[in-house]
């Protein structure tokens, strides 16, 4: 409940960010990819929330560096139970972590960094690099250049060292010689069709779909292609239905249970705040316990529970959910006194149904198995990963920013794309700017797919 104005509105404190500028400790927000600052005040948020020994995982940043600098001795204890630190994946080092890290260094502790800067795709988080980047100009510091890639084959290292700047060499023997680095246009709306033909191409390759991957840049994009966002009904019924989906088409149970307890919290008059993260947090109190077996039992039983997403959307899957739903609140009353909002039956509405089946019988997962989909994710939450095959779906900006090379983070973010793939790597590029992108695209060293 604590808040600190930004000029216009109040901004959460669970929203806050801290940033390191010589020594001098700032706080903002981010909103819709800006960086908003904060008022002094906000530290004195921050130092209420402290007082009953709170802190988010941001500020847990903030008070370990106010700890480490104004308690000498606790400092010097770290420094002999940790005399050296090695830091992996170290071009994610932001100015906090930074400022950490400058504290420890200064007490005696020798640190080790490792990392790529062409993989610094965090730069909305403050991490842009700059650290790992200028180490290795302070004295006494030593550099070795890792350049032997053990995960891919020669084809993709060619490319990712040509896009890079960098000269690494291949370990790895491709199983096949048509497995390597490929580009392949597509028109609007057939992202579908894209992601087909290159489900066929994983098959015909004999790779494993299951290691595989298809990535965008942007979450929403990601979203939309993985049917994360259904876009069907309104209010607490779309949430039923996402999770739904997700338990019938995904087998992504714990998905279903955080989309069905939104759906509940929707349905209740006055629900406590942050009611949805109290229920998902397991290590919560007996009551709150209670209610989660309670969800669960509700989504996992198709029969009794929430419908299948096999049902006619208006005519089956509906009346079913309504009254079951009912049925839930009422148990919820009951058991927890959580009292249901006011016209129940109107927030669970049937706008936007359809008598068509929520999900086709083609796309269902087979009995008592989940269904093998390939995995929709974006680029980020790949970063570190080892995949058999991997196709990156890009704007015009995206493979302009790609063949720019790594000096822009738009640059950085197809490299770490391209870097994750062992065997084959597909660049999704759209068809009407093809013909201007494809010289630049050979000259990098990818294939056409299709093309010898």
């Amino acid at each position: 409940g604590l808040t600190c104005s930004n000029g216009q509105f109040p901004e959460p404190v669970t929203a806050f960010k801290v940033k390191f500028a010589a020594e001098q400790i700032s706080f903002y927000v981010s909103s819709n990819g800006n960086d908003i600052g904060l008022p002094a005040l906000a530290e004195d948020t921050v130092k209420k929330l402290g007082r009953i020994g709170a802190y988010t995982h941001e500020l847990g940043r903030y008070w370990c560096y106010r700890l480490l600098k104004e308690q000498p001795l606790l400092l010097r204890a770290m420094a002999r139970r940790y005399p050296h630190i090695v830091i992996d994946e170290a071009q994610d080092i932001g100015s906090v972590h930074q400022a950490i890290l400058e504290l420890l260094i200064s007490a005696g502790i020798s640190v080790s960094l490792i990392g790529d800067v062409n993989q610094s795709i965090y730069e909305f988080a403050g991490a842009d690099g700059s650290f790992l980047r200028d180490y290795s100009s302070r004295e006494g510091v030593e550099t070795c250049v890792i350049s032997k890639n053990r995960r891919s084959i020669p084809k993709i290292v060619a490319v990712a060292s040509s896009l890079s700047g960098r000269e690494d060499t291949a370990e790895r023997i491709p199983k096949r010689e048509s497995h390597g680095a490929y580009f392949l246009g597509y028109g609007k709306g057939e992202e579908a069709k894209l992601i087909e033909a290159f489900q066929l191409a994983i098959a015909k390759e004999e790779l494993d779909v299951s290691r595989s991957a298809v990535v965008c840049r942007g979450a929403p994009l990601a979203e939309k292609l993985a049917g994360k966002k259904t876009g069907i009904g309104k209010g607490a019924t779309a949430r039923m239905i996402v999770a739904s989906l997700r338990r019938d088409r995904d087998g992504d149970y714990g998905a279903a249970f955080e989309a069905m307890a939104g759906a509940l919290v929707m349905l209740l008059d006055d629900p406590p705040q942050n009611f949805v993260s109290q229920i998902m947090d397991s290590s919560r109190h007996s009551g709150i316990v209670e209610l989660r077996r309670l969800i669960w039992q509700f989504v996992r039983n198709s029969e009794t529970g929430l419908p299948s997403a096999a049902l006619k959307g208006a005519a089956e899957w509906h009346p079913l959910a309504l009254a079951r739903v009912k049925n839930l609140v009422q148990i919820v009353e009951r058991d927890f006194g959580l009292k249901p909002a006011d016209k129940l039956g109107n927030k669970i509405t049937k706008t936007g149904l359809t008598d068509e089946p929520l999900l086709p019988p083609s796309d269902l997962a087979e009995e008592g198995s989940p269904k093998t989909v390939i995995r929709i994710d974006t680029v980020h939450k790949v970063k570190g990963e080892s995949l058999d095959a991997l196709l990156y779906i890009t704007t015009n900006a995206h493979v302009e920013g790609l063949l720019a090379g790594t000096g822009e983070e738009i640059g950085r973010i197809g490299y770490v794309a391209a870097t994750r793939a062992q065997d084959l790597f597909w660049l999704g590029v759209p068809a009407k700017n093809l013909d201007d992108l494809r010289p630049k695209l050979l000259a990098h060293g990818f294939q056409e797919v299709g093309r010898g």
